[in-house]
């Protein structure tokens, strides 16, 4: 209850501050006017204020930043409580070039009772900031004459070429006058005596020959002084008879030493055109976490500022929030299953399942496979299944339900990867006729959207099983691998499956997977089944038969099944078959199964390796051969980690084999270690191990056959499909329970 009212509170104060936003855009739009040109009238306020000869004073201030804390708060008053006749900027008035940035520190010129200029500096030009300069002040390089004093002010940005201010400038020193001139630019000429915070080569005036123009003008036309900015510290020195003073200390970063500290200048010019300087020190700010809190006021306060873009983002963020709260605080959450459900009247009639793929028959996969299993032992309980896959040049002729899509592109060195065109209206028209009561998706891109889609167009459940780990695939993506594995293809699982209705894995380490990167639709842990019962119909004499086809003779037979592709860590198991036959004399054979792309590559491999007498690719199999093939074997070896269960593994054990695989997500949990088989980190000497534990121990290896033969048992095509079945009429009841609703 207490967490509730707190939520409420946070809820019903943030729509206090999106009604204060809107609010205080809605006066700054109406009654703060827009503003150009200040500069002009600043100008007649400092002649008029000039007028009359009884001498004068004025304040240079170096390095503002935008600052609220230091410049508006302490210095502000103080320059309005002095007899000072007009403040200079002598640069980085603001903290950087955006509108935002100009139109603050308008506001806290504003707070100044006396006339005021600025030098155009380093961070007035940033971000493209001089033309924002120019529309609200003037020109990036002007001079002010008054009756008793020429103030000229340089452009030190690279932003007006420095020989053009040369030559404007000498024009104006040559006209023969008596009045003391005062030179302003942003980068100072001289370093300082001592080391300035954080100094660099570029916080000084460049170009070089820039640098030495001015020393020698200010030299020759008695300059009175030269005052600049862009460091955070107070240097007054003086060269020939003109001083040059850097002031830093006006509000940006300082470290408050007796170096680096806040203040201004104070320069008094008497009625005989005596010129003084004097150093105003400021308080330091009390500690850091009022500079914090400043900064952060700093970015809230300039935000408003800025156009309208910017600040219904501002809004729309608050929105979210206040969105996020409601949810949180007022809609009643359940987290617990709805055991009220009753699935009864679904799994009492037929169902009507549309399946979407990517790969299907003849393409050899486990995807491919599973999906073939499954129509299979939902149409022996007489359901309905329409498969919507690509078409293959070799697939069978004739086939039951069956929409075969066209392709617009195929990849791969055997064009085994197919897009296929999910823009025909044919799709859309043939599953409509269909009437799926289920929608069930194979992938969670391309031909899986496509069904995402028309599930929701039908407003039928969608179903998705996430058979594939996606990140093991990056080097079929055109992008860079580190970018796919890492965060696309998470965040691509994440996205589909939490717009699916229910998720279907085949493994418990797999469900904690989903959960770990955000999925939170129900889930449902289904492992695929496997034809048991005919790997148990596999004859004596059909395994002689193949035995005497490739020469077998005495020697333990290892089997491995899978595609020859990158993921599948096939190299691994070369290498490792390598190191066993020098490490034992005990004869055997190890026969992988499947084709894929790597194929040659891979052979390559093994003749350089002179593997051919231990290792050697068969290729393809075709599947109602697969179980002749497994009986072959003594124990499956397996090295693949993108496997979500790794449906061959039970296959080789309703054949009798046991397993030593690589630990993985869709291993672990169907490989018991020491019981049906062994798992190993991928590590070659760990993996190579228990490979020669099984080639050389007889017993263990059939203790192992033995339990391997029993629990795959569990697996069965009819159980998976039955199992299947309850999934789908779960999701269904829950689907009429809630358009109740």
């Amino acid at each position: 209850m207490k967490q509730s009212s707190s939520l409420k509170l946070l809820f019903y104060g943030n729509l206090a501050i999106i009604l204060l936003l809107i609010g205080y855009k809605v006066y700054l739009n109406f009654f703060q006017p827009d503003f150009q040109a200040i500069h002009a009238e600043q100008v007649d306020r400092i002649e008029s204020k000039l007028s009359g000869g009884d001498g004068f004073s004025f304040a240079v201030v170096g390095n503002i930043n935008n600052s609220v804390g230091v410049f508006e708060e302490q210095l502000v008053p103080k320059l309005n409580a002095s007899d000072l006749d007009f403040m200079v900027s002598a640069g980085n008035a603001v903290s950087g070039g955006g509108e935002d940035k100009y139109r603050a520190i308008q506001g806290t010129l504003g707070n100044l009772q006396i006339p005021y200029l600025l030098t155009f500096g380093e961070n007035e030009y940033e971000n493209f900031g001089s033309f924002r300069f120019y529309e609200h002040f003037g020109p990036h390089f002007y001079s002010v004459y008054t009756d008793q004093a020429r103030l000229i002010f340089l452009d030190s940005t690279g932003k007006t070429p420095w020989q053009w201010q040369i030559r404007w400038l000498k024009d104006l020193l040559n006209e023969q006058d008596e009045r003391p001139t005062f030179l302003f630019t942003g980068h100072p000429l001289l370093h300082p005596t001592e080391d300035a915070p954080l100094e660099q080569t570029d916080d000084y005036l460049q170009p070089l020959a820039f640098r030495n123009a001015l020393l020698a003008l200010a030299s020759e036309h008695d300059i009175q002084a030269v005052f600049s900015a862009n460091l955070s510290l107070y240097s007054n020195q003086q060269f020939d008879d003109t001083r040059y003073i850097t002031t830093g200390g006006a509000g940006g970063l300082v470290l408050n030493d007796d170096t680096s500290f806040y203040h201004y200048v104070r320069v008094d010019v008497a009625d005989d055109g005596t010129v003084s300087y004097s150093l105003e020190r400021i308080p330091a700010r009390p500690n850091a976490i009022l500079s914090t809190l400043e900064s952060l006021w700093f970015l809230i306060y300039s935000l408003f500022y800025v156009g309208y873009v910017n600040f219904l983002l501002l809004v729309a963020v608050f929105a979210l929030l206040a969105t996020k709260l409601y949810t949180a605080v007022f809609i009643e959450k359940d987290y617990y299953p709805n055991y009220d459900l009753d699935p009864t009247p679904w799994l009492n009639r037929p169902l009507r399942i549309a399946m979407f793929t990517n790969n299907y028959l003849p393409f050899i996969g486990g995807v491919p496979i599973s999906i073939e299993r499954l129509r299979r032992g939902l149409k022996a309980v007489q359901d309905s299944v329409m498969i919507i896959a690509p078409r293959y040049r070799d697939q069978p002729k004739n086939e039951d339900n069956v929409l075969r899509v066209p392709s617009l592109l195929a990849m791969g060195e055997k064009r085994e990867f197919r897009l296929a065109n999910i823009f025909l209206k044919r799709i859309r028209t043939r599953v409509k006729i269909f009437q799926p009561d289920v929608i069930h998706l194979h992938h969670p891109f391309w031909l899986g959207s496509l069904g995402l889609f028309i599930g929701r167009w039908l407003k039928v459940p969608v179903i998705y099983t996430y058979h594939t780990r996606l990140e093991h695939y990056a080097h079929f993506v055109p992008l860079p691998g580190s970018l796919f594995r890492n965060l696309i293809s998470h965040e691509l699982i994440r996205r589909f499956a939490n717009k699916c209705d229910a998720v279907i894995v085949p493994t418990y380490s797999t469900e904690e997977y989903l959960r770990m990167i955000g999925v939170k639709s129900t889930t449902f842990v289904q492992p695929t089944g496997i034809e048991y019962q005919r790997f148990q119909e596999v004859s004596d004499d059909e395994i002689e038969t193949l035995r005497a086809s490739l020469k077998l003779t005495d020697e333990t037979v290892f089997v491995s099944v899978s595609r020859l592709s990158n993921e599948k860590n096939i190299d691994f198991m070369i290498d490792a078959i390598d190191a066993l036959r020098k490490r034992t004399d005990r004869p055997f054979r190890f026969l992988m199964i499947g084709d894929g792309h790597q194929h040659e590559r891979l052979q390559n491999r093994i003749d350089e390796l002179d593997l051919g007498n231990h290792f050697t690719l068969v290729g393809s199999v075709p599947p109602e051969d697969m179980a002749t093939w497994y009986h072959l074997g003594d124990a499956f070896l397996f090295a693949s980690k993108s496997e979500t269960q790794g449906m061959v593994i039970l296959e080789a054990m309703a054949a009798g084999l046991p397993v030593v695989a690589v630990r993985s997500s869709g291993i672990d949990d169907v490989v018991r270690q020491d019981f049906n088989g062994f798992k190993t980190p991928e590590k070659q000497d760990q993996w190579c191990d228990r490979v020669q534990q099984l080639l050389e121990d007889d017993s263990l290896r059939q203790r192992l056959a033995s339990n391997a033969l029993s629990f795959a048992a569990d697996y069965s095509v009819e159980k998976f499909a039955g199992d299947v079945r309850e999934i789908y009429a779960f999701t269904l009841a829950r689907a009429a329970s809630e358009r109740k609703t």
